[in-house]
């Protein structure tokens, strides 16, 4: 097995050497970073501070640690944690190990992500003892999990992060990886299997300059990330470390402490899906709030009211800065900066405040038909993209692969538009997709969850407009004859098996479900007539 090393000595012979290409390790964000100054603050969390050197020295403990307990460069490595500077540290720690990074998210019931870490081949687990019960449950179904470590103590069924890394020198240290796989991130499916999308060293590259590029960054960033760090907010961190910036983590979302750390850390940056900017203007504290520092205030994940968002320019201030992606193209298919709110005289822009902003700098984004015909500005069809920002494939998943990237395009799923300014606009979100609250939640799973309750005879699960959440998910029944369900009864036996997030917020009961000609329930029929009624 050969270490990465690159002397100050070798460095004046690398030109001599042919068709040499060198990617971005997730590390090398940390790096840059440090050099840029290795005390300066890197990431801190209820005001205590690591600096970069004190990271870098953790992430080199990490590699070696993974490393001599049998984890070989391609291997799988998940985290499972709330937002935790230490869990975070451990990412550059994988990559250095030349291992692949595989969040969990630990918001998802225990078979989810029994089912997610056995799809992904994990050899490798690193959690909080918060979730030791989760841990529990899946463990005896993992037998390729052949490292389980908890960041506190020692368990009967881990060894402490702190006994995991005596011994292990605190030096520069790095393998090559196997390939340029660096991130493994879990999507759902209409089967409730989860889909692994394989993110490259290229893709986090990619993603990385156009953010750089796409909005304003001034002096040192400082960048609070109050979503989990599983979510958007942790490939977030990565452009803000190439500039030595500070990223100041919350382990839940807080929105009172959220205006405080603002404040108290003059932040730059931060990102919040509408949900919780709804909230955060309803908040009492925002008015006597210190906003200057703010820079850039993104936000995405889910559709945002076009008057909520005109309330956020003016009370928040003109900060606010819109991207659109997803897991298999992360981001950065589309961006629109603070400026791009306004016209140049200063007026708001308001007739693009339900766009997704404009194509990326490093993205070309279409309009393709059915038949794979690239459509003409105005017209309607499914929003496709390619470039470097689009994922290597799924996981161990030809079929699906092949599905999404067919006639050479990756397809989001999502139908939309580009008007005459090149803006891009989301008609209809992908067919069996709900987006609340910024999360992604697939109808077929819910409604495959609803058909093992006893009384329940068939189900459609739509998602409807909602103020706060976006979209709330939405459940329509159709019982047994002579049988009776609660509102309250279907929602905890949902959220048992699911989770909060994927709960129908709604549950409606019907003597019959519209049907096509063979039986299939017509979904979108069902959806107009709640809309309507």
């Amino acid at each position: 097995m050969r270490e990465r090393r690159v002397t100050p000595q070798a460095l004046p012979r690398l030109h001599h050497l042919p068709h040499l290409e060198f990617a971005v390790r997730l590390y090398d964000y940390l790096d840059k970073g440090a050099s840029l100054g290795a005390d300066a603050p890197c990431l801190t969390m209820a005001g205590t501070s690591l600096s970069y050197a004190e990271v870098q020295e953790f992430s080199w403990q990490v590699g070696r640690a993974l490393h001599r307990s049998g984890i070989l460069p391609g291997d799988k490595v998940a985290i499972l944690s709330a937002n935790n500077p230490i869990s975070f540290a451990c990412v550059f720690g994988i990559a250095r190990a030349g291992a692949v990074w595989c969040p969990v998210n630990p918001r998802n019931e225990a078979a989810e992500n029994r089912d997610l870490l056995d799809a992904f081949d994990c050899s490798a687990l690193i959690f909080q003892r918060a979730f030791l019960p989760l841990v529990e449950k899946i463990l005896p179904d993992l037998p390729k999990l052949t490292t389980v470590v908890c960041l506190e103590e020692s368990l009967p069924q881990a060894m402490s992060l702190a006994s995991w890394l005596a011994g292990v020198p605190i030096e520069p240290w790095s393998l090559e990886p196997l390939d340029d796989t660096a991130l493994l991130v879990g999507t759902g499916g209409t089967t409730g299997r989860p889909k692994g999308v394989m993110l490259t060293e290229r893709n986090l590259e990619t993603m990385s300059a156009i953010t750089l590029m796409s909005y304003p960054f001034s002096g040192r960033p400082v960048y609070l990330a109050p979503a989990p760090l599983t979510h958007a907010a942790g490939v977030l961190c990565f452009p803000v470390l190439t500039l030595g910036g500070e990223i100041v983590i919350m382990p839940a979302p807080d929105l009172d402490e959220f205006l405080d750390l603002v404040q108290r850390h003059r932040v730059t940056h931060t990102f919040l899906p509408p949900t919780l900017i709804y909230l955060l203007l309803a908040n009492s504290s925002l008015p006597a709030t210190d906003l200057s520092s703010l820079q850039c205030f993104w936000y995405g994940a889910a559709p945002m009211s076009a008057a909520r968002l005109a309330e956020a320019l003016e009370r928040i201030g003109p900060v606010m800065a819109q991207l659109f992606g997803q897991s298999e193209a992360p981001m950065m298919i589309s961006t629109m900066a603070p400026a791009d709110h306004f016209h140049p005289d200063g007026s708001p822009a308001v007739e693009r405040f339900t766009s997704a902003g404009r194509p990326s700098p490093l993205t070309q984004v279409a309009i393709m038909s059915d038949s794979g015909q690239l459509l003409p500005t105005g017209e309607r069809g499914e929003i496709v993209v390619r470039g470097s920002l689009v994922m290597a494939g799924y996981y161990k998943n030809p079929e699906a692969t092949a599905a999404a990237s067919q006639y050479g395009w990756h397809h989001t799923g999502d139908i939309g538009f580009l008007d005459e300014g090149n803006y891009l606009y989301i008609v209809d979100r992908a067919k069996d997709m709900i987006i609340t609250g910024g999360f992604n939640v697939y109808s077929a799973e819910v409604e495959q969850a609803l058909m093992t309750y006893p009384a329940i005879r068939d189900c459609a699960v739509v998602g409807l407009p909602d103020e706060k959440w976006g979209e709330r998910v939405t459940a329509v029944l159709q019982l047994h004859p002579g049988l009776t369900v609660t509102e309250s009864e279907v929602r905890n036996y949902v959220k048992s098996r699911l989770g909060s997030v994927k709960t129908p917020k709604q549950v409606l009961v019907w003597p019959d479900l519209p049907r096509s000609k063979v039986g299939k329930v017509l979904k979108n029929e069902v959806k107009a007539r709640l809309i309507n009624q």
